[in-house]
């Protein structure tokens, strides 16, 4: 049976709310739903997955308010009903010089502390960006709220002309290192 794994690609489209990050000429909704399409494509020719986008056309608006947003994410994930949730997103910081990728879970030690590992472990082999670490943030709804293990990914700072630089120039390599994160957190092989 397959594994499902919804992806939840951060934010709105320009224009509505609930928009994301902007820096260096980038906007994070843009690098979200690019990011996360390459993922679903690697996870939907893995016959071991099977996938599922919150925002499948890059013109898909969830909710009516930042706080419906999320809670159509979650929605979208419970009734599936998903296994595992992961939600990718790009930082952003008033100081240029913080840089790197994070991972936000609700609790060390679960099954999303684990797989956040090994999804950090394979973006700081595969990508330039640097090993900010794996947090714990209770307080985030999309972790709050689901009901499998879910882990926010954030890939790096648009406000940081190196991340900036990687998060553009390189969103097929990332998607594929969470690909591959994700599979060694199930101890897998990638497909020959």
């Amino acid at each position: 049976m397959a594994i499902k794994i919804f992806i939840d690609q951060g934010h709105n489209p320009t224009g509505y709310h609930n928009t994301g990050a902007r820096g260096m000429g980038l906007i994070e909704e843009n690098i979200t739903y690019q990011v996360g399409v390459y993922l679903a494509n690697l996870l939907e020719n893995d016959p071991r997955f099977d996938v599922r986008l919150s925002r499948p056309l890059p013109t898909t608006v969830l909710g009516t308010t930042n706080t419906t947003s999320l809670a159509e994410r979650v929605r979208l994930a419970n009734e599936w009903p998903a296994d595992y949730f992961i939600s990718i997103h790009a930082n952003a910081n008033v100081n240029p010089a913080i840089n790197g990728a994070e991972i936000y879970v609700q609790e060390y030690y679960t099954q999303a502390y684990w797989l956040a590992e090994q999804i950090m472990e394979s973006i700081t082999n595969i990508t330039p960006l640097t090993n900010n670490g794996i947090f714990i943030n209770p307080s985030l709804y999309v972790l709050r709220r689901t009901n499998m293990p879910a882990v926010l990914v954030e890939m790096g700072y648009v406000t940081n002309t190196y991340d900036a630089m990687i998060l553009r120039d390189n969103q097929w390599q990332i998607a594929y290192s969470i690909y591959l994160g994700i599979l060694a957190y199930f101890g897998l092989q990638p497909l020959s």
